[in-house]
């Protein structure tokens, strides 16, 4: 029988659209709906939940169509490398997962951060690879207004962090004592670890002809992590861009690092960032 997952206490999602609407988003947006291969198919979250400084990431408009395209009783597996995003975005996307009748196997192959890892939480059957990792950590936001403001979002944001709890309790063999502290620490939690804390049921290893791929992706995610982190504290682009120009980092046009040098490069973003 399929857990409930259930995040939020969301009701029964309403799946009436024109089917013919979603045959022609699914094939506009080949990156979510994978071919449909004998019974399973697959979707590809290779992105941020939801919207960021740079335009619209993966949203939960965007899996809500790769569901229907595939059928509500089929099998799917979900590929995940994303930083994470929204939280409200996560969270509708972990319930469409959820409440999925087929089985949902969940793949994160690379990064699976903050809403992301919320999103893995809904598989049936977690697998990550060897050289794969989660992040947890609390809500947080960006925002302004008086001190009645922020008293006020402090209390949202302690709710938005029980409902991720939640989400982390339905799968974890940890408790939510536990998962808590790990969430304050803002926590990186590596192929073993994950099995072992329960948030994976099992670690895949990667053949060698894959690492790249990951690899690339990987590098790509965290440049635009940075950038994004760059951005809200208040640089500009031509800013952003001059260091990354001065640390070594590639546009964004070419999100791999240079191969020679590669860990200085940071550093140096890092040196520059602390200057």
């Amino acid at each position: 029988m399929k857990r409930n997952h259930s995040l939020l206490n969301a009701a029964p999602l309403n799946f009436t659209k024109n089917k013919i609407e979603d045959g022609i988003l699914s094939r506009w947006d080949k990156t979510i709906v994978a071919e449909k291969k004998e019974e399973t198919a697959s979707i590809d979250i290779f992105d941020v939940i939801g919207s960021d400084y740079f335009g619209e990431g993966f949203t939960a408009k965007r899996m809500s169509a790769a569901l229907r395209s595939i059928g509500e009783d089929k099998d799917v597996v979900v590929n995940i490398n994303s930083p994470g995003g929204s939280v409200y975005e996560s969270a509708t996307i972990y319930n469409l997962l959820a409440q999925h009748k087929g089985h949902v196997t969940v793949n994160i192959i690379g990064l699976a951060a903050s809403g992301a890892s919320v999103i893995a939480m809904a598989g049936d059957t977690v697998k990550i690879s060897k050289v794969g990792f989660l992040m947890i950590h609390n809500a947080w936001a960006c925002l302004c207004g008086n001190k009645h403001d922020m008293r006020q979002y402090a209390d949202v944001l302690d709710q938005l962090d029980k409902a991720i709890i939640a989400a982390y309790v339905g799968k974890a063999t940890v408790d939510e004592k536990k998962i808590s502290k790990m969430m304050d620490g803002e926590t990186w939690i590596g192929a073993d670890d994950a099995v072992e804390y329960g948030f994976a049921d099992e670690i895949v290893e990667v053949k060698q002809g894959d690492k790249k791929d990951v690899e690339k992706q990987t590098k790509a995610q965290a440049r635009r992590t940075m950038e994004m982190a760059l951005a809200r504290e208040g640089f500009s682009r031509k800013e952003r861009e001059d260091i990354f120009q001065k640390a070594g980092v590639r546009e964004a046009a070419e999100p791999a690092m240079r191969d020679a040098g590669e860990e200085n490069a940071w550093n140096e973003v890092i040196k520059t960032l602390k200057n």
